[in-house]
């Protein structure tokens, strides 16, 4: 146990090793240093969690103090790791699905004129994502969450060159800023009330906190996961996110940044279970933003934004999971998420590479044909997300279901929100399969007349409206990354990636498979998952008896099997014209990026100035004013102050002789 400290300390060290020499280390060189310290860090994690698992259940909880941070009065905060089951479970994933993405970017960055310099933001992204999760207290916490929030922008611009690019990273860095307002407050309010920021010490004082107190808490915390998870109504940032390479999307929208927040809200349980309706508000925020993220990615066309719409969807449901007290569905969902987001991002990646940087899935088709691996990854990953046994997603996103049917009055709306979350899931899912694997070869059509487009089924408004040799330039310039691409030509030939590429794709594939096995819903000895968390845990929630499990899941599978039948008839037996589907709110995102666009731009500019200007002319005026007063009457009284004696000797004369005329005339009264 004494190694916890390593766990941050190997991506920490990776990084500064990169900072030091890593343009000598070069292509590529850095990316295998980066890789294996990842990998390195991923061992020490599975040898605590051995240590671990070998202790009785009741000390799986060891705290490894490093130095006294800051001392102040009664206030300290140390540098101190906490090993216990949720941590080390999320350090699992993390740095194992970290360690293959970094792996995978060797063969994805290959060639770029900064390619060390990718490696280093992206250990230095682990090491801030592993102290935020090991952090022993709040204030650690957020050192860690400030961490990942600076590493997104480094990453998420990255092409920085893109002014797209650069405006993204500048996006996401100010949308969390705002959730970041109230983990801070949330802190502050903590301290107060508990007198301490430390875990160890807030578990048990939660049950005497007042309800009012534990609920303003639990919002205050809320809005941060707001911010870093991408709920509405700031999850904004997330669908821009994937202007960033394609493995950093993997790692974003996986298995770092976006689970912070899930992570949070499970890591105060013990609070959250005495706040009261604070948790309505979580549960019914996470079912809203995944019934609204899943219905924009009906409509988008760019594959990766699918995905990032997507990845708020899943976001939303482990919120509901959460929200509703069942913290166990919600951690499990975000494990299994974890997995088969990251293969199929990373299978998207795969694929732009094959396809010249084109993202534009209307120019896909039958790209099966050429890569069978990212083909028969891909096809695993969307079959979990869609929720079909026995896959992971299935198992997981049944439990938060089930879990949601039985959340008291309003658990069957949510649960009917989830279902319909579901079956727009499979419906999307299995549009970017046929869109990109299926059908006819689009790209060589560029050149064809707009007639022949339309018989080759792209029968999205958008190209009835744009030019598609256009659009390949333009999806063309979004990637960026790598300058001998200049969009896709007629004659190119798509070609499987590097093994370095798809080995990750297969590992994933086969956790996206088995990784459900963790916590089965079959008896007490198939909960793995439930019994490992359970110490961390203050709150049981208690799922809907065995028979309606089971109707429960029934009624899962048949929505997502119809969801992937209504896919098939619109987009590959054209039975529904696919324009009366994706229709133009859903491609423009309910408008909800123009709209704080044009409040930002207008009257938000505009009341910020008028603010700027009150603060100048009021506020600094009133402080001048009454520099300039004090000032004055200082000049005024200079004179008094000549520094003669003679002058002072002649004040303390009239001075006596006045006081005692006082004196006298007193006395006479």
């Amino acid at each position: 146990m004494n190694l916890i400290w390593l766990i941050p300390c190997l991506p920490l060290f990776g990084f500064l090793v990169l900072l030091v020499a890593g343009r000598k280390l070069g292509d590529p060189g850095a990316g295998w240093w980066g890789t294996g310290i990842v990998a390195a860090s991923f061992l020490v994690v599975v040898k605590v969690f051995f240590d671990l698992l070998a202790l009785p259940e009741e000390e799986r909880s060891l705290t490894q103090t490093l130095f006294t941070w800051i001392p102040s009065g009664s206030f300290k905060v140390s540098i101190g790791f906490l090993a216990d089951p949720l941590s080390i479970l999320m350090c699992l994933f993390i740095t194992g699905i970290g360690a293959l993405i970094h792996l995978y970017s060797i063969g994805y960055m290959k060639g770029d004129e900064k390619f060390s310099k990718f490696f280093l933001y992206l250990n230095l992204f682990l090491a801030s994502m592993l102290l935020l999760v090991l952090g022993d207290n709040l204030l650690l916490t957020f050192l860690g969450w400030e961490g990942v929030g600076t590493c997104s922008y480094l990453l998420i611009s990255f092409w920085h060159t893109d002014p797209a690019n650069a405006s993204a990273g500048k996006k996401a860095f100010v949308t969390n800023r705002i959730g970041d307002f109230g983990f801070m407050l949330g802190t502050f309010l903590v301290w107060v009330t508990v007198g301490s920021i430390n875990y160890a010490d807030i578990g048990p004082a939660a049950p005497m906190i007042a309800a009012g107190t534990a609920t303003a808490i639990a919002l205050l915390f809320f809005l941060g996961a707001v911010g870093k998870s991408a709920q509405l109504p700031l999850s904004v940032w997330l669908p821009d996110a994937m202007a960033g390479p394609t493995p950093v999307s993997a790692l974003i929208h996986a298995a770092t940044m976006v689970t912070a927040g899930v992570y949070l809200i499970t890591r105060l349980n013990p609070i959250m279970a005495q706040a009261g309706w604070a948790n309505d508000v979580i549960a019914w925020t996470g079912a809203i933003t995944a019934l609204v993220a899943a219905s924009i990615a009906i409509a988008q066309t760019d594959i990766k934004k699918v995905l990032a719409y997507s990845t708020v969807s899943q976001l939303g449901y482990m919120f509901l999971a959460v929200g509703t007290q069942n913290y166990v569905a919600g951690v499990f969902h975000m494990v299994t998420h974890a997995f088969f987001k990251a293969l199929l991002f990373l299978g998207a990646g795969s694929v732009i590479m094959a396809m010249s940087h084109e993202q534009d899935m209307r120019k896909f088709g039958n790209l099966r044909k050429y890569l069978p691996v990212t083909f028969a990854t891909f096809m695993i990953g969307w079959l979990a997300i869609s929720g079909i046994p026995p896959l992971a997603g299935f198992w997981s996103k049944d439990e938060v279901l089930a879990g949601a049917f039985n959340a008291g009055p309003a658990g069957p709306v949510l649960w009917f929100i989830g279902l319909l979350v579901a079956l727009m899931t499979a419906f999307y899912m299995t549009r970017v399969v046929i869109m990109t694997f299926f059908g006819s070869e689009k790209w060589r059509l560029t050149d064809a007349p707009h007639e022949a487009v339309e018989s080759a089924d792209l029968e999205s408004e958008a190209v009835e409206s744009m030019d598609l040799v256009t659009a390949s330039v333009a999806a063309a310039d979004h990637g960026g990354g790598h300058d001998d691409h200049h969009g896709l030509s007629p004659d190119h030939t798509p070609q499987e990636s590097h093994w370095t590429m798809t080995a990750p794709l297969v590992i994933l594939a086969g956790l996206s498979i088995f990784a459900g096995g963790i916590n089965l819903p079959f008896g007490s000895d198939f909960k793995h998952l439930e019994r490992w968390l359970e110490p961390t845990l203050a709150y049981e929630h208690e799922l809907p008896p065995v028979p309606v499990l089971v109707l429960l899941a029934f009624a899962a599978i048949a929505v997502a099997s119809l969801g992937i039948f209504l896919a098939y008839l619109v987009y590959s037996k054209h039975k529904i014209a696919a324009k009366k589907i994706e229709r133009p709110v859903l491609a423009h995102a309910w408008y909800i990026d123009e709209t704080y666009a044009k409040v930002a731009g207008g009257p938000g500019e505009a009341g910020f100035q008028g603010l700027a200007d009150f603060d100048g002319t009021v506020v600094d005026g009133a402080v001048n004013g009454v520099g300039a007063g004090v000032l004055g009457i200082g000049n005024k009284l200079r004179p008094v102050q000549s520094g003669l004696v003679r002058s002072y000797a002649l004040g303390i004369s009239i001075g006596g002789a006045l006081l005692l005329a006082f004196i006298v005339t007193r006395m006479n009264l």
